[in-house]
């Protein structure tokens, strides 16, 4: 039987789990001052808008309350798994979603199309939560229906959790569509990009990675 101090006591026989944990932090803290410059950045250097198939055809709903809001709850789901459930994937999951955040960075520093015209209107004053997050030149690719999907492919074992994150990135794609908050590029693109990202995350982070696929029981 699983017990939750046994599932920790495992993962800190294990040498470096404590350092690679931290590191984990580190590099995510890192990549969020990264991605607050790209963001800054994009968003000067926006241009006009572009037509999208889907977008063009349909009305913008207000739905700044899921995008935000549903997206924190999601970020506090995830806590709450690798805390409870699988503290043996924290290292790779930090590292993971580091890497997810720079990598989206470069990429939206590439990108300058503006947002889409008619769409739903943030609060992206100093004292909002979305403040040092969006941009609103920060489209290309959606980390709404991305980081779900990563977190499908680094909980892919579990059949429950699996369905939950993918079914998760659907429902935030479409909440970013249906806000007119991203264009259907960024959400479509997000899913393969996200793959690769998860690839590369096994081969920079080996033993993180094979510590994450370990089963951690204690037999009482």
């Amino acid at each position: 039987m699983k017990t939750f101090t046994g599932k920790y006591r495992l993962c800190l026989q294990n040498k470096g789990f404590l350092f690679s944990v931290i590191l984990g932090f580190l590099l995510l803290i890192g990549s969020l001052f990264i991605n607050f410059y790209a963001g800054t950045y994009a968003a000067e250097k926006a241009s006009s808008s572009v037509t999208d198939i889907i977008l063009s055809n349909t009305r913008s709903y207000d739905l700044d309350g899921l995008f935000i809001y549903g997206f924190v709850s999601f970020w506090i789901f995830i806590a709450l798994v690798l805390i409870s459930y699988a503290p043996q994937k924290i290292p790779f999951t930090l590292k993971s979603i580091a890497l997810f955040v720079a990598i989206r960075a470069l990429f939206i520093t590439l990108t300058h199309i503006g947002p889409f015209p008619a769409h739903a209107m943030l609060d992206v004053s100093p004292q909002s939560i979305v403040y040092d997050f969006t941009f609103g030149g920060d489209l290309f690719f959606s980390a709404h229906t991305g980081i779900p999907f990563l977190m499908a492919l680094i909980f892919w074992k579990n059949k429950f959790l699996r369905i939950f994150f993918v079914l998760s990135a659907i429902f935030f794609g479409g909440v970013v569509l249906l806000a007119h908050l991203h264009y259907t590029i960024d959400v479509l693109s997000a899913f393969f990009i996200t793959y690769s990202i998860h690839h590369i995350a096994q081969v920079f982070f080996k033993k993180d990675f094979a510590l994450s696929e370990s089963t951690v029981t204690v037999l009482e």
